[in-house]
């Protein structure tokens, strides 16, 4: 994959329910990294550095395949997750769905982020 973007949305699907795990930004290096160790790197814009997911919680993303769209802007990872996505406890980020007229968080907890992320303060 010829890699020429400073930046790209990355999706990242889980393989086997085929459920979206995370949408993030995605830098050069970080899908550089990603490509070469199999593994899910992302730019982390607070510590201003390439991490690894799963670098504090041992969550990590085994990319099984790797796709882009028509317009070269944005990645798909097919992924194995070992363990969870979403930093609050939930199975995927995507944890809300639209009730009514708000958003409501509709997916079951299943692990205690402050448990996994001490140094975080939880309070969304």
């Amino acid at each position: 994959m010829r890699v020429s973007k400073q930046f790209y949305s990355l999706i990242c699907l889980h393989e086997l329910p085929g459920r979206v795990l995370m949408v993030i930004r995605l830098n050069r290096e970080a899908l550089e990294k990603s490509l070469a160790t199999g593994l899910v790197h992302l730019y982390d814009h607070e510590r201003r550095k390439v991490r690894r997911k799963g670098e504090d919680s041992g969550f990590v993303q085994r990319i099984e395949e790797v796709r882009a769209d028509c317009t070269g802007r944005a990645i798909l990872f097919l992924v194995r997750m070992e363990g969870r996505a979403c930093h609050l406890g939930y199975r995927s980020c995507f944890c809300r769905a639209l009730k009514g007229e708000g958003f409501e968080i509709d997916d079951e907890k299943v692990f205690d982020p402050e448990l996994v992320y001490p140094e975080f303060a939880f309070s969304h």
